[in-house]
């Protein structure tokens, strides 16, 4: 079952300005002591569209320079170097106790038509042609592709995909909402991908084998996203290496249309004994 439910999920995203320039936000009560990072990228994602009427996300970088604890309070800081017709920039972060620990470069931009042109679309057939799937930190419908199990310890290409869809209520035609969720599902699953080519390992093996952390994340929006219907997040890890892995992927609608892509980085490195927290 997910760690949460999807109200928890959208009550993060329900930002507030408590003084100029600074924002407030709830975390997930996780019984994990860390913040998960697809909550604050949700929350960018939030921030953004709080503070630019008009305009939905086009692009979000964002770093995690160190760990965020859910047992502290969560405050953003939030600034505006740059505010136009077509585009505006917001810089984004957050720290506790005085160290920063989430940083994000949010770019908002008024949708125009212009020239289409994309790749095709994964050949994966429908979503009911595959099972569905527990993946713990998405509160909502999942299926993924060939019922692959990141879990499993068996060696596999580092390729991994998966449905997700809103399923049980009607979202707000609010872009914040589905673009927020949308990003908070690309965080999950890279650093399971990249495990797979390696022997007798898997992201089960976090906090055993490996001490896992997401060191950087990056997405673009291409087209509006609607998240009560089916999104394919189709996913590729080409290295893992030096204690860092990486991965980028793609989303779609049903139509085959790309709607976002992402890529994340992040730190993998074995450890002698198990942590503790």
């Amino acid at each position: 079952m997910p760690n949460f439910s999807l109200d928890s999920l959208l009550d993060c995203m329900n930002v507030s300005e408590i003084r100029e320039g600074v924002w407030s936000a709830s975390n997930l009560d996780l019984a994990y002591y860390r913040i998960f990072g697809g909550q604050l990228l949700a929350q960018a994602v939030a921030l953004g569209h709080a503070t630019s009427p008009g305009k939905t996300v086009k692009s979000l970088h964002a770093y995690f320079p160190r760990e965020g604890t859910v047992n502290a309070p969560l405050e953003f800081v939030v600034e505006a170097p740059h505010d136009g017709r077509s585009f505006s920039t917001r810089r984004i972060s957050a720290a506790q106790e005085g160290k920063v620990f989430f940083v994000a470069n949010v770019q908002m931009h008024a949708p125009d038509e212009s020239f289409e042109n994309q790749d095709p679309a994964p050949s994966f057939g429908k979503p009911e042609d595959h099972p569905e799937r527990d993946l713990g930190m998405m509160p909502f419908a999942t299926r993924v592709v060939d019922g692959v199990e990141l879990s499993d310890r068996k060696v596999g290409p580092a390729d991994f995909a998966f449905w997700v869809k809103v399923d049980d209520r009607k979202l707000p035609d609010d872009q914040r909402y589905h673009q927020g969720l949308i990003a908070h599902s690309t965080d999950l699953t890279i650093i399971g991908t990249a495990l797979r080519p390696i022997a007798d390992l898997s992201e089960a093996d976090s906090t055993q084998k490996i001490h896992t952390a997401v060191t950087s994340h990056s997405m673009w929006f291409h087209r509006e996203c609607d998240i009560n219907d089916w999104c394919l997040i189709s996913q590729h890890s080409p290295i893992l290496a030096r204690g860092r892995a990486f991965g980028r992927g793609d989303v779609y609608n049903p139509s085959g249309q790309m709607v976002a892509s992402f890529a994340q980085e992040s730190m993998v490195r074995p450890i002698s004994e198990p942590l503790k927290h």
